[in-house]
């Protein structure tokens, strides 16, 4: 199993822009077959990020189909005006 993390500190944006992002990061969950679980997280702790998404993937194969999928790019490309910068990461549990 392969669980990527990105984590996003937004420039300012109005607060429907990015509520608008991360309720489209969570309708990618059942949509995308790739993606077996996600969560969203908002205000996260010492790292001082707006949102931190976890998900997960059987293999590297699955993330890299997932992050080419046209649901997940247009969902990315609505954060790319309100984004300040992105963390991934990648680890195999």
């Amino acid at each position: 199993m392969i669980r990527h993390i990105v984590m996003w500190k937004f420039r300012p944006g109005t607060a429907a822009e990015q509520s608008q992002f991360l309720e489209g990061l969570r309708s990618l969950q059942g949509v995308i077959p790739q993606l077996k679980k996600s969560e969203v997280a908002v205000n996260v702790g010492e790292g001082n990020y707006d949102a931190v998404l976890v998900s997960e993937f059987e293999s590297l194969e699955d993330l890299a189909m997932y992050k080419k999928d046209p649901r997940h790019v247009a969902v990315s490309s609505l954060c790319k005006s309100i984004r300040e910068d992105r963390v991934a990461v990648d680890y195999e549990l």
